[in-house]
Order: C-alpha cells, then sequence, then structure tokens
C-alpha cells in the first residue's frame, strides 16, 4: 500500500520502508513521529485531505543538503557581484506503518516542520505584542502621562507669543528713565542700542567717564576715538545740566 502525505510544503508517495528526506522537522533522531496530513491513501483520494489517514515514520538523523551557489553580477559602469551559499536542513525518516484510519488514536506526535514552528512562535509574539500594547494604553498612570503631553504641547504656542512680549517689556524698562542719546553728535538709533547694551542710559553717565572708562568703551563696541573725536563726554556735560 502507498499513501500520498504533504510536509514542509512538498508532497511526497512512500511506502512502508522507505527512507525519505523532508523539510527540517522538530525532532530528535530516534523519536517516533505521525504525518498526518495524507492526500490519498491506496485507491482513496483525499478532499483535500484523507480523514483519520496517517503514515508513521522513525527519526534517523538531522542532516544537510548539497551546498547550492547564488552567485549574481551585474554588468553596469558600477558593476558589484554577490556570491552564497547555502544547505538547506532536512530530516532523514524511515516510513512505518500507513493507517487508512485511526490515526488520531495511535498516541505518536504529529510532525511539526521546523517552518512551521517559526511561523506560529512569530504569530505567538505578535498576539503578545499587542496585547501588552492594549494593557498599556489602558493604564491609568500611561493615560495621566498623555494628557500632560498633549497639555504641554498645547501650552508651548502660547508660551511662544508671550516672549516676545515679555522681551520688549524687559526693554522698555531697561530704559525708562534714561536720556535720548540721539542728541549727541553721531550717535543714530543703532548707536544708541548699542550704548543701551553696554549699560549706558544716560548723559550723566557719559559725563563722568574717565580717559579710562573712554579707552574701555572704544574697545568693547569698537568706536575707534570716536568719543573724543565728537566731544560726547562735554555735550554729555551740557545736556545733563
Amino acid at each position: 500500500m502507498f499513501a500520498v502525505l504533504k510536509t514542509g510544503g512538498k508532497q511526497y508517495k512512500v511506502t512502508s520502508g522507505d527512507v525519505l528526506r523532508v523539510e527540517k522537522l522538530n525532532a530528535q533522531a530516534g523519536d517516533k513521529i505521525q504525518f498526518n496530513e495524507i492526500l490519498m491513501v491506496g485507491d482513496t483520494v483525499g478532499t483535500p485531505l484523507v480523514e483519520g489517514a496517517g503514515v508513521q515514520a522513525e527519526v534517523i538523523d538531522q542532516i544537510k543538503g548539497p551546498k547550492t551557489i547564488n552567485f549574481v553580477k551585474r554588468r553596469r559602469k558600477h558593476s558589484s557581484a554577490r556570491k552564497k551559499g547555502h544547505r538547506q536542513q532536512l530530516t532523514l525518516v524511515r516510513i512505518g506503518d500507513i493507517l487508512e484510519k485511526g490515526a488520531d488514536k495511535s498516541g505518536i506526535a504529529a510532525a511539526v516542520s521546523g517552518r512551521g514552528l517559526a511561523i506560529a512562535a512569530g504569530a505567538v509574539a505578535v498576539v503578545a505584542a499587542a496585547g501588552a500594547v492594549a494593557v498599556a494604553a489602558s493604564t491609568p498612570k500611561k493615560k495621566a502621562e498623555t494628557k500632560k503631553a498633549e497639555a504641554k504641547a498645547e501650552a508651548a504656542p502660547k508660551a511662544e507669543k508671550k516672549a516676545p512680549a515679555k522681551k520688549a517689556a524687559a526693554k522698555k524698562e531697561a530704559t525708562a528713565g534714561g536720556d535720548d542719546l540721539k542728541e549727541l553728535s553721531g550717535v543714530g538709533p543703532a548707536l544708541e542700542k548699542k550704548l543701551h547694551a553696554a549699560g549706558v542710559t544716560t548723559f550723566a553717565q557719559i559725563a563722568a567717564w574717565t580717559p579710562e572708562d573712554v579707552a574701555a568703551m572704544d574697545e568693547k563696541l569698537s568706536f575707534k576715538g570716536r568719543i573724543d573725536r565728537e566731544g560726547w563726554i562735554d555735550q554729555a556735560k551740557k545736556l545733563a545740566k
């Protein structure tokens, strides 16, 4: 009697006593296994499987198939070549009894391919990850943190709008009570800003400058002798009165 079984995405026609190389199975040498995906047993054809049928086998060894070489070369200006070798993992089994019925009651473990096991493990990992995300999303602490982050995001544009207004108010406070330094010869709006930035806001401050102060201010603001040339100190003394 023969049977047609399916494992690892391939179909095999087998009889009792055959030695078969199949896609890697999750089993060790000496283990008894059973193939339950039977497409045909003798004259019985499955739709698509034959109900209750099975093929028992014994695992002989875990082996590797012959080496295959994958060589790719691209003939272009920037040519490239790639060479890879591969040996497929296989399981060597010896076919035993072929059961037309009652395979589900034999008590022998079903054959599971390594690829099927990996797919199942991946599915379990995906489900576990999805569950973890769902639990994390439903945690009150996480919800509270999300609300705080949203509140900060809404408050950020308002804070940015308030910042220029605060800077303008600070400038007004800094210059409040100060003199109009543009009355000095050669002093325009830009130069007045530099003087304010250096802490000079009144004529009295300029009138009290010593030669050392003048030299320091020339170097600090790159005036290059403008203070003496324009006579700011004398002008400041008159304007301060």
